[in-house]
């Protein structure tokens, strides 16, 4: 027996009944978790990375303690172990041989930790951190870049914050992180600061008593989300390293073949990843600006013939990989539209098959440009209004099944079914307050679905009988990037703040908040539907890894 193999009975028990509910599944690691102050823990994530190996996994301890790893998932090998669970740490054992053709079983033990405050997520600081939810919104302005421990233990003082760090912070591009920090040129966007004048001294305020500025113990209560428990442990999450640390991988798509593909937000790449081996190919994409523009794209989508898309960015157009040929082309704004604030954030190729256009936007003066895939010209759309001249910008613009963009009022509660031949989009208000649409996708029905980032939910807009409806998400700090849609009727969402992503029954109304190994800034999702259960896929954007997230029922 392998030196940290410990058998246990209860261990056995409770893998006896998993392997029950999932016959497919087959022992190779398992074990049982326990502490002094807990001797059965449930909702512990519990991570083993064979040595050498760009791949881990991750499963969940069930009611009793107990963990298991399937066969298939587990191959001989020693094996690094690791965990997440707020307010423990792992004692041991910390490693674990499995041996060939045979299953192995260590059983963890944790301790209370001494520093909280290095495992709160960002959701668990807003829920710390004095002031109430409304004075701490404008905090989610930083999470794109980095996590709020850089914040709160830091020792500015309130004219820091208002006098140099707020006006700093905003002079990056949103592709930055603090490892590889890149600069916006001059302009309109380059020169606004990251919380603006009139808010700026209450900022500042809040995140003076937030930090360590005023001494090493802090004057508010730390606290914590719960653990997992009951459907949310019953998932295997696989964590797939990119080739460097530097890789932002906002948007993960998989393509009709089963490969899988990812943008980076900081740098001129996209890259493909076979999900059998974990095997990384990068594509370099040409630089469409030399005058120092930010690198990095955001939104990558595959054509209904199979080339991917990808915005680029402040590099002021967007490029094609053909399927055909495996050759990449940039497609850059003509210099009449462009400026050094020109941003083209999303890219929609999703039904380019009905007129020929692939649709993408400026940022900047939010109006919107279609791209003839035969003739590689753009149109200038012009700046997206309503019926009555009322500017709508888009934050995200899926197109619906005649290829007409949807437009999310990310500023706003609003968004806009557009035209082209009119030229107006039609617009529409979400109920939830202060909602901040943003992304989503129309799925085969018809139907719009988008997050509500700022009002913690999940929109729905129905073309067919124009009707909107919202559904909360339980989880505090839910902040929801990205929806998809699967055939089931239920809808899959990720979090930039809780480390979380969700999966909610639209029916039912039943959630299911999946946590993930360690902290993760998540952005687009995409279910995988070809199997028995829906595969998500999403990027650590701040992470360089792309995660998979199989749930087990």
């Amino acid at each position: 027996m392998p030196r940290h193999s410990i058998s246990g009975l209860g261990a056995g028990v409770a893998l006896a009944a998993l392997l029950l509910a999932s016959p497919t599944l087959a022992q190779g690691l398992s074990g049982k978790v326990a502490s002094e102050a807990e001797p059965k823990m449930e909702g512990v994530l519990v991570t083993a990375k064979r040595e050498g190996s760009t791949i881990a996994t991750t499963v969940v301890t069930d009611a009793t303690g107990a963990y298991a790893f399937p066969a298939d998932r587990i191959g001989p090998g020693k094996y690094t172990l690791s965990i997440r669970a707020i307010g423990y740490v792992l004692d041991g054992p910390k490693s674990v041989e499995v041996p060939n053709g045979q299953p192995a079983t260590a059983d963890i033990k944790l301790s209370k930790t001494k520093n909280l405050a290095a495992q709160l997520s960002n959701a668990e600081w807003l829920m710390s951190m004095p002031g109430t939810d409304k004075e701490k919104q404008f905090l989610d302005a930083c999470s794109g870049c980095h996590t709020y421990q850089r914040i709160v233990n830091s020792t500015y003082e309130p004219e820091d914050f208002r006098d140099n760090i707020f006006k700093r912070m905003g002079s990056y591009s949103p592709g930055s992180m603090p490892t590889k920090p890149q600069p916006l040129l001059p302009g309109p966007r380059g020169e606004r600061p990251a919380v603006n004048e009139k808010a700026a001294p209450a900022a500042a305020e809040l995140l003076a008593k937030a930090n360590l500025s005023q001494g090493p113990n802090r004057s508010y209560e730390l606290k914590t989300l719960p653990r997992p428990a009951g459907r949310a442990t019953k998932v295997i999450i696989t964590e797939y390293d990119l080739p460097a640390k530097d890789w932002e991988p906002h948007d993960v798509i998989m393509d009709h073949e089963g490969m899988v593909w990812f943008s980076d937000f900081g740098d001129q790449r996209m890259g493909r990843m076979d999900p059998k081996t974990g095997k990384v190919e990068t594509l370099e994409l040409p630089m469409m600006k030399t005058d120092g523009s930010p690198k990095g794209g955001l939104e990558i989508g595959e054509a209904p013939n199979g080339d991917i898309w990808q915005s680029g960015m402040y590099q002021g157009g967007v490029y094609r990989w053909e399927r055909a040929t495996g050759k990449v082309t940039a497609y850059r704004i003509p210099d009449k539209w462009q400026t050094a604030s020109t941003q083209e954030s999303m890219v929609s190729p999703q039904h380019s098959d009905v007129d020929g256009y692939v649709w993408t936007n400026d940022q900047q003066d939010h109006s919107l440009l279609r791209l003839n895939v035969k003739t590689g010209e753009y149109e200038q759309m012009g700046e997206t209004k309503d019926a009555n001249g009322k500017p709508i910008p888009g934050y995200g613009m899926p197109t619906d099944l005649k290829n007409r963009p949807m437009l999310h009022e990310f500023s706003g509660t609003r968004i806009g079914w557009y035209d082209p031949e009119k030229r107006v989009a039609e617009v529409f208000t979400t109920p939830f307050q202060g909602s901040a649409p943003r992304r989503g996708r129309v799925d085969a029905e018809g139907r719009l679905w988008f997050a509500e980032y700022r009002g913690g939910g999940i929109g729905m807009f129905d073309t067919k009988t124009k009707e909107l409806k919202e559904y909360k998400l339980k989880a505090p700090w839910a902040t929801p990037y990205d929806v998809v849609a699967t055939k089931t009727g239920e809808v899959w969402a990720g979090s930039m703040a809780n480390d979380m992503v969700n999966r909610l029954d639209t029916k039912s109304g039943e959630e299911v908040d999946y946590l993930m190994p360690r902290p993760t800034n998540i952005r687009r999702v995409f279910v995988d539907e070809r199997g028995s259960r829906p595969v998500l896929w999403v990027g650590s954007n701040h992470g360089a890894s792309v995660i998979k997230v199989e749930p087990l029922d």
